[in-house]
């Protein structure tokens, strides 16, 4: 579309303005083609024709749209012009409040002479990592993007901040660097950031000082490059600087001063430290006192001071170096006083007796007498001599200023270099940026030579800024597939040449400076010859002492006064000679000539015949001009070396004066900084850049439905553009974006607005046509209404007579007859049909229904037999399959305790095994013994002939010896006979015993049939037979105290019997004269026992015999194998008796590591067995003559113990009794301790009767007594062992329970087998007690298989919730249950908080068994375990999600198992009971739960982590309401190269899903309630704060839809917190600065209720961020208003009073206090079981 056709009437335009620059107008009528003049309404409301050349019309600018106005970007904007920028401007700095505006690549800065709450760390943070075109413009953002394309691109960046004095160009860059400084913490030692931005406030005050324009400028230009290193940490910094306005040290002009430091100095002249500097007052020197204002309103010059110092000091500059620097000062300040006075016309002189040069003397260590000497006098060498020519006063003074100002840049250069010094740290540089603080264009009413360098260095900036701009643009179209056209833009490289070019200004000035008579004048009109051709230069009119240069910004009139001395910088070679011979090093250092290292040079050096002529003046060498321009070089090859971005400050005002706009000052320097510029480059192309969908997205509403395609958005805008625009020149499809010219943006928003003013008058019609309608149809009705009744009496007016009456009368009554006889002729005829119809057909309606009931009752009784059969049958069906399962699982439950039992009697074998093996390592000793009696036997042969007379005692010994043999060959005859009556009997009883047994089967098999049908019977009695269990448990407990007691008494014995048979050995030894007879008796012994050896093989054959029978076909052959095992051969060694006590010394240890378990059980059984001791004494007798059968005896009982126990273990429900009874042995072994004591009482008797044998002949037959006492101690146990198995059986009356009490008498046989082996006499006696022991145990079976009628249901193992382990395992337990656990298995397949259980019952052993080391051992390991896979895991979110809820329930048992009384409320008395004992773990609690918080923690940072980013795209960008949308015609031309393309885009959908993945771990881990809550609260705070500090830093949100899809997107979050039933977590008040954000975009703002309503609403907000958001607040539409200031300010004022916070931001950083709840836990202790899959075999169940 053509410009042109865009002047129409109500379109804007912009006119210039004398006052304003440019005011806007309205057009009245559309223009056209020839028209002289544009008729315009100016907005005072005067109308106004605007001249125009009809042959070529200069149209004044259009004026955008309001809706366009106060955008981020001026390259947004449709037209892009001068006025737009301007107002532009004016909108968001004077209406909006704010201050940064992007202009294409440029930052443009207003300075708002006010501090604003945009710098604080939460700023800095809600910018890092965000792309330049999602938030509002900022210093942040652009230093932000500079530090992304370093990381990124591997690139050197530089900011370069320019503008004029007071712009605030030095705050920008300190901004800049504070933010390097934060984001990019190094964490190093050397602080290295905080020295950086610590060198702030040292340059400021040595180079900045107050002008006419800025309290605070920056009097040079400052480079800073901050180095990084490969992390991109801040390790170093770099200042260089140039043209310091040395001048400034002697002269300021009006309102001006000196340096910060000079009065710095002089406020504290009063301090001890300062008093040999002799300051006075800054009103008392010279050069602190030209300008007249020695102060600066709301600075204290003392307190900066302070500052100044402190930071020095931070830089490591020591307090002898600042003395030194502040000596330098004061010597200035008194230089300057030093007073020169006129001697004549030509010459001057300084009076010696001065107090300031005495003063500068001394400080600075200089010769006074010199001093004034060269002060005044000036010497020249010629070829032939050296002439001293006096000075006058001016050039004297012109000296001393001269010299002041050297020393004053020495000074300063020394402290720049040592700050560079101080910023340097140790490591290798990568990378750096560079922030360039240095002036802008100047032009003033006295331009010298300062504004000419600083102009001239803007030329050079502003050629390379064209070129970068010129660049990015040729880059975005080529990335756009955009065809390039060659773009005019301004090239000031011909201004550039008139200055640095060969014969340009500076050339003709260096030139000229070299001429002792050179003049300024001279200078000028080498100027005029040479220059006057070129257009840059011009000749004033009205000066022959200036000169004028056409820069890029303006016209300039430089004067030409002072140029060469500026330039030349002349310093007279005495003066330097002085300071160079100062005692004062600092001083001297300054003015020291740098010699050139020829070290290496190998040249031959020859001797001049005649010494060469010193140069008058060295510094003449290099001019001021020819260092600036080297300087400036190198600044530029820097900056083309690196990315620049640029910030340009802007000055609004000259008053100083908060948010104030002066248009003209503004204009001026717009166009000066090149901004303007840009401007025009973009206008010059495509300024206007959509992507396709938001192009889609906002002019969807000038789509037909055809084109209005949502598969391909792309193809539908070429379309709908092709349609709109006609030209295709104004626009370009690129591959993203679609590229407009100027204006074209703003007529497609005149479409879209006349699109949509046309559907505002199409509705509005409608709704006043129905409106008009409803009222009309109304006003008909009432008109009709009042016509009746108008119309009716006049009718009867007319018609109504008494005649007439009467007639209408009597047809009335003549109808009424007539009609009520008809009427009643058919009432009858109709009521007998109906009566007739009626009767017919409620006969039928009642026939129907009897037929029906009639089915219905011949259904129910068929339905009745058909249910009642098809229930049986179900009913049968179902038992059968109860049976057939029951069945099944107890065969199953059967054949695993089969096994168990195969394995533990395996065990018993091997533990048969290992005894056998002890007893050939006891014969191996018996040898040994044996040899060293036939050595004492070879011994005693030599003493035969000493030991007559000890023969004939002994030969009277073995008469009585033979005759006690021959009592005992009768003896043993009446054994013999005994044993084959016992033999009988035993035969018989045992015939008998089978047959029961068989019996019993079979009965079993009917019971068994007879139990499935009285299963409430058994039900009862097993409940009888449970209590009595309990009973028997009771007294177990009590017989422990007693048994415990006897196990110590018998470690007492065995100890002694230690010491009797060491006294028998060496009574052995004493003797050996009676060796022989010892011989003789042992044989006649070995006789008797060769014949009891014959006779026990044949009884054990014969017990084998009926062994094999009763269980032939029960057990296996190896087991009947190992049952009938024939040791008989070993019954009279002698060394059983130290096999009996080696095994007596294991079941002491076994017995010692399971005494403290044990501890309740064994009380009353001990005490039983301590009253059946005396009753086995008085038997000992006899128990004699039947020690041969006892291995027969044994072999048999343990056979027909193994045929019952597989006999009984058909039935399934004793097989869960095995681990019961399992414990219940470990508890009968004790009995064993009382075998124990009573073998040694017999070892003691053994003793003695082998002393007595010795002495007299009766010795063995005491020896066999004592044996049989022995035995009968035994078998008063064994004994007792049955009663209490007969106990037991009578209480479970179960196939279970005696199951597992042989089982346990089978390992108590194993045990007792092994004490017997000690001494063979010991188990002579045990056949009569095992006869009775089994008829009581096939008694008790007959019981049992009565009580098969009941049904009783297993009894479950008693564990008291304990794991076992040993000290050694501890590593394995941590590595397996910490370490190396992962969640996910644990979390599907066991308890969620398993492993914390599993840790607690390790640590209720370790209490147990009252061991603190290995507690204190245990807690720590268990601490540093979660520790350590707490960092190893620190960023996943399972894992610390799963240790988390751990760590509370591990926290949760310490206090629930604590003992104390405020947790053991809810705890039943079992977790009562299973309190800790003996440790208090509250200091551990401590550990734990600050270990729980720092988990916590960590949970947290993960979660925000990975929601933030979704946060701000689903909450604020995402609309969710669709129709709705709330995007602006911006352009949106993202300025940040460091988005990426096609990334995920975010919803608010994504945030609930992340949510839901959250809060389902949590519960999954078991996580408590309470704590899920507070961490959902949590995670919404951050949703709420990311969004508000969004909405506080981007304008386009700021919204009336936008608030409209915030609500909408709080709302789902409210509903996704009832439906996972957290309303009480308060979560959603979290979110109340959000909701009021969203509700004061949508809330009315015009009057001064809606400003009431807003402060009562918005209590959330703090008044800064409501006056934030209602200045940011921007229009979507024109039918949208945006907020008036004066509304703005109300709020204000109505907001005074109100307390609250004062910053921007919310913090999201902040972390509510978490509260860890106690929770009783309900999970019993001892029924949790540690699953096989954690490989923890090791642990073992108490």
């Amino acid at each position: 579309m053509a410009l042109l056709e865009l002047y129409t009437k109500y379109n804007r335009v912009w006119i210039p303005d004398a006052e304003h620059v440019w005011k806007s107008a309205e057009i009245l009528r559309d223009f056209h083609p020839g028209n002289s003049v544009l008729e315009l309404l100016l907005e005072d409301g005067t109308e106004y024709c605007h001249p125009v050349d009809s042959s070529k019309p200069n149209l004044p600018p259009l004026r955008n749209p309001d809706i366009l106005v106060g955008e981020n970007d001026l390259t947004a904007l449709s037209y892009l012009h001068e006025p737009a920028v301007m107002h532009n401007l004016k909108v968001r700095f004077v209406e909006s409040r704010i201050i940064y505006t992007y202009c294409g690549i440029i930052l443009v800065a207003l300075n708002p002479y006010k501090q604003l709450p945009l710098y604080g760390d939460a700023i800095i943070h809600a910018y890092s990592g965000q792309n330049m075109g999602d938030m509002d413009p900022h210093i942040f953002a652009v230093a932000e993007e500079a530090y992304k394309q370093m990381a990124r691109n591997h690139k050197n960046q530089s900011i370069i901040v320019s503008g004029e004095s007071g712009a605030g160009k030095t705050v920008s860059a300190r901004y800049a660097m504070r933010y390097f400084a934060v984001v990019s913490k190094s964490g190093s030692k050397t602080q290295v950031e905080d020295k950086v931005l610590a060198s702030n406030p040292i340059t400021e005050a040595i180079g900045n000082a107050k002008t006419i324009r800025n309290d605070n400028s920056s009097r040079f230009g400052k480079y800073t490059e901050i180095s990084f290193d490969r992390r991109y940490r801040i390790i170093g910094a770099n200042m260089r600087t140039y043209l310091l306005e040395k001048s400034r040290v002697v002269f300021q002009a009006d309102n001006e001063r000196n340096y910060h430091i000079f009065y710095q100095l002089c406020s504290c002249a009063d301090l001890s430290e300062f008093k040999n500097l002799k300051l006075l007052s800054a009103d008392k020197f010279r050069y602190t006192c030209m300008g007249g204002d020695i102060s600066i309103e709301g600075v204290d010059d003392k307190k900066e001071l302070g500052e100044t110092r402190h930071t020095f000091s931070m830089l490591g500059l020591k307090d002898d170096f600042q003395l030194d620097v502040f000596k330098v000062l004061a010597a200035i300040l008194h230089l300057g006083n030093i007073e020169v006075k006129n001697v004549g016309s030509d010459k001057s002189s300084v009076p010696l007796r001065d107090p300031h040069l005495a003063v500068f003397c001394e400080l600075l260590a200089v010769s006074a007498e010199d001093l004034v000497r060269w002060l005044c006098h000036r010497r020249i060498i010629l070829v032939a001599e050296t002439v001293v020519k006096p000075l006058p006063k001016e050039r004297a003074i012109n000296a001393r200023d001269a010299l002041a100002k050297q020393i004053y840049a020495h000074l300063f250069d020394c402290i720049i270099n040592r700050i560079n010094k101080a910023l340097q740290v140790p490591g290798k540089q990568h990378a750096f940026i560079g922030v360039l603080d240095i002036y802008g264009f100047e032009t003033f009413d006295i331009n010298s030579f300062e504004q000419f360098c600083i102009n001239y260095a803007n030329e050079k900036l502003q050629q390379q800024f064209n070129l970068h701009v010129f660049k990015l643009e040729q880059e975005e179209y080529m990335k756009e597939d955009i065809p390039w056209a060659l773009i005019d833009f301004y090239d000031n490289q011909p201004v550039i040449d008139l200055i640095e070019a060969k014969m340009g200004i500076l050339d003709l000035l260096d030139e000229e400076c070299l001429f002792p008579q050179g003049t300024d004048q001279s200078w000028l009109q080498k100027l005029y010859n040479y220059l006057d051709a070129s257009p840059l230069f011009e000749k004033p009119r009205l000066s022959n002492e200036a000169f004028v240069i056409q820069h890029f910004a303006d016209k300039v009139e430089y004067q030409c006064q002072g140029f060469l001395e500026k330039n030349r910088d002349a310093l007279y070679e005495e003066l330097v000679d002085i300071m160079r011979d100062s005692k004062f090093t600092f001083l001297a250092n300054f003015f020291q000539e740098e010699v050139p290292n020829t070290a290496n040079g190998k040249s031959v050096k020859v001797k001049p015949a005649r010494p060469s002529v010193k140069p008058t003046n060295k510094q003449l060498r290099t001019s001021v001009g020819d260092k600036f321009r080297s300087s400036l070089s190198l600044l530029m090859e820097t900056l083309n070396a690196t990315t620049p971005h640029y910030v340009r400050c802007i000055k609004p005002n000259d008053e100083k004066l908060p948010f104030e706009y002066e248009s003209r000052r503004v204009v001026q320097q717009l166009r000066a900084c090149g901004v303007l510029e840009t401007i025009r480059i973009s206008a010059q192309s495509y300024p206007s850049r959509w992507t396709y969908s938001e192009f889609y997205s906002r002019y969807s509403i000038l789509m037909s439905h055809l084109e209005a395609d949502l598969s391909d958005k792309k193809q539908t805008c070429k379309n709908v553009l092709q349609r709109l625009i006609q030209d295709s020149n104004q626009y370009k499809f690129g591959r993203t974006k679609i590229f407009f010219r100027a204006g074209q943006v703003a007529y497609l928003e005149k479409l879209r607005l006349d699109r949509l003013r046309g559907a505002c008058i199409t509705i509005q019609k409608h709704v006043r046509g129905w409106s008009q309608r409803r009222r009309y149809l109304t006003m008909r009705k009432a008109a009709i209404v009042l016509q009746q009744y108008v119309r009716g009496e006049r009718t009867v007016r007319k018609t109504v007579s008494a005649a007439t009456l009467k007639q209408g009368w009597a047809a009335l009554v003549i109808q009424r007859y007539w009609r009520g006889y008809r009427i009643r002729q058919i009432y009858c005829v109709v009521r007998l049909a109906s009566i007739t119809i009626q009767a017919f057909t409620r006969g039928w309606i009642a026939r129907k229904r009897y037929k029906k009931m009639m089915k219905e009752h011949k259904a129910l009784v068929l339905q009745k037999y058909a249910r009642a059969w098809l229930v049986r049958r179900r009913f049968q069906t179902m038992r059968r399959l109860v049976i057939n399962v029951q069945l099944s699982y107890r065969v199953q439950k059967l054949r695993k305790k089969i096994e168990e039992q195969n394995k533990e009697n395996r065990g018993l074998m091997e533990r048969l095994t290992g005894l056998a093996n002890s007893h050939s390592q006891t014969m191996d000793r018996l040898q040994s013994l044996e040899a060293q009696l036939e050595k004492s036997a070879t011994l005693k042969a030599t003493l035969e002939a000493k030991g007559r007379k000890a023969k004939e005692h002994a030969s009277l010994t073995i008469a009585q010896l033979q005759k006690d043999i021959a009592a005992l060959n009768f003896e043993k005859q009446n054994l013999e006979k005994q044993f084959e009556s016992s033999t009988k009997e035993f035969r018989e009883s045992f015939d008998q015993l089978k047959r029961n047994l068989l019996e019993e089967k079979e009965n079993e098999t009917r019971l068994r049939k007879i139990a499935e049908n009285n299963i409430d019977i058994q039900r009862q009695d097993h409940e009888n037979e449970v209590e009595t269990l309990k009973e028997e448990i009771k007294r177990l407990k009590e017989e422990r105290v007693c048994l415990q007691r006897k196990i110590e008494d018998g470690a007492q014995v065995n100890s002694d019997l230690q010491e009797q048979v060491l006294q028998l050995s060496k009574h052995v030894k004493v003797i050996p004269e009676l060796r022989r007879d010892l011989t003789t008796l042992q044989n006649q012994k070995n006789n008797m026992d060769r014949k009891m050896k014959q006779q026990s093989e044949q009884a054990r054959t014969k017990m084998d015999e009926i062994t094999r029978q009763l269980l032939g076909g029960v057990v296996e052959e190896e087991v009947l194998l190992g049952l009938t095992s024939n040791d008989s051969h070993k019954i009279y060694e002698a060394e059983d008796v130290l096999a009996a006590f080696e095994g007596l010394q294991k079941s002491i240890r076994i017995l010692e590591n399971h005494q403290r378990e044990q501890k309740d059980g064994y009380e009353s059984q001990v005490e039983g067995l301590k009253l059946k001791v005396d009753h086995l004494q008085n038997e000992n007798g006899k128990l004699q003559n039947l020690f041969q059968e006892k291995t027969n005896v044994n072999e048999n009982i343990r056979q027909e113990l193994s045929r019952l126990s597989s006999e009984n273990s058909i039935i399934p429900e004793l097989k869960l009794q095995v681990s019961e009874l399992q414990r219940q042995k470990e508890e009968l072994e004790g009995v064993v301790e009382e075998q124990n004591k009573e073998l040694t009482e017999k070892n003691l008797e053994i003793t003695n009767n082998l002393q007595r044998q010795i002495e007299e002949e009766r010795s063995q037959h005491r020896y066999f007594e004592k044996k049989a006492e022995e035995l009968e101690g035994a078998r008063q146990e064994l004994q007792s062992q049955i009663e209490e198995l007969k106990e037991e059986n009578d209480h479970l009356k179960r196939q279970q329970l005696m199951d597992s009490e042989i089982k346990m008498k089978l390992r108590e046989e194993t045990s007792r087998l092994t004490a017997e082996n000690m001494d063979f006499e010991e188990l002579l006696d045990q056949k009569d007690r095992l006869i009775k022991r089994l008829q009581n145990q096939i008694r008790s079976l007959e019981t049992s298989q009565k009580a098969k009628e009941t049904l009783v249901f297993a009894i479950p193992k008693e564990y008291l919730g304990m794991l076992e382990y040993k000290r050694e395992d501890e590593p394995r337990l941590i590595q397996g249950i910490i370490l190396d656990l992962k969640p996910k298995g644990v979390a599907v397949n066991v308890i969620p908080t398993l492993p914390a259980y599993i840790l607690f019952m390790c640590v209720r052993h370790a209490d147990y068994l009252n061991d603190e080391a290995k507690l204190k051992s245990l807690m720590n390991a268990i601490i540093g375990g979660v520790k350590k896979v707490i960092m190893s895991h620190q960023k996943d979110f399972k894992f610390l999600s799963f240790w988390f809820s751990n760590t509370c329930q591990l926290l949760n048992c310490l206090k629930q198992y604590s003992g104390e009384e405020e947790f053991l409320k809810q705890s039943t008395p079992r977790q009562k009971k299973n309190c800790l004992q003996n440790f208090d773990l509250s200091e551990h609690r401590q550990i734990i739960s600050d270990l729980a918080i720092h988990i916590y923690h960590h949970l947290i940072s993960v979660m925000e982590k990975n929601l933030t980013p979704a946060i701000v795209p689903g909450m604020l960008e995402h609309e969710s309401l669709q129709g709705i949308s709330s995007m602006k015609p911006t352009g949106f031309r993202k300025r940040s190269s460091s988005i990426y393309e096609d990334s995920e885009t975010c919803t608010i959908s994504s945030i609930l899903q992340q949510l839901t993945v959250y809060h389902s771990t949590m519960s999954d881990h078991g996580l408590d309630q309470t704590l899920i809550k507070q961490a959902v609260k949590q995670l919404f705070y951050l949703i709420g704060a990311t969004a508000v500090n969004s909405i506080m830093l981007r304008k386009d949100m700021c919204s009336c839809r936008k608030g409209m899809q915030i609500r909408c997107n709080i709302s789902y979050l409210e509903e996704w917190l009832k439906e996972k039933e957290l309303q009480s977590s308060n979560a959603i008040d979290t979110l109340s600065p959000l909701a009021q954000a969203a509700w004061l975009l949508q809330v009315n703002k015009s009057t001064d209720e809606d400003a009431k309503e807003i402060v009562r609403k918005c209590t959330e907000l703090n008044p800064v961020q409501i006056v934030k958001i209602l200045n940011s607040y921007t229009p979507i539409d024109d039918f949208e208003k945006r907020v008036p200031s004066s509304f703005v300010r109300k709020v204000q004022l109505l907001l005074q009073n109100h307390d609250g916070s004062i910053q921007l931001m919310l913090d999201t950083q902040y972390r509510f206090q978490v509260m860890f709840p106690f929770c009783v836990s309900s999970q019993p202790l001892e029924l949790l079981q540690v699953p096989t899959s954690l490989h923890l075999d090791f642990l073992t169940r108490l």
